[in-house]
């Protein structure tokens, strides 16, 4: 298989937990932020992190939504979310 995984980098204790978000979560997410699709942050769809996404929830869509929940000293845990673009 030519996107097998060698190394998953989401176990990496470095890497933050990373979640595809489903249409409705999207939608809710950018309800709650006021803000439309293209003015999220992106991530390539060849990002590493991604290609393991795809291993756990399957093909991952150009304008899809990545939670991720990075850890914080002070604020315990921040969450952030990026637009899945091509590359």
């Amino acid at each position: 298989m030519a996107n097998e995984i060698v190394f998953n980098v989401l176990e990496h204790e470095m890497v933050p937990e990373h979640f595809l978000l489903d249409e409705e979560e999207a939608a809710q997410v950018l309800r709650k932020l006021g803000i439309t699709k293209d003015q999220l942050p992106k991530i390539k769809r060849s990002d590493a992190a991604v290609q393991v996404l795809e291993n756990i929830y399957g093909p991952i869509e150009v304008g899809s939504i990545i939670k991720i929940i990075r850890k914080s000293l002070t604020a315990d845990q921040f969450v952030v979310y990026r637009l899945v673009i091509g590359g």
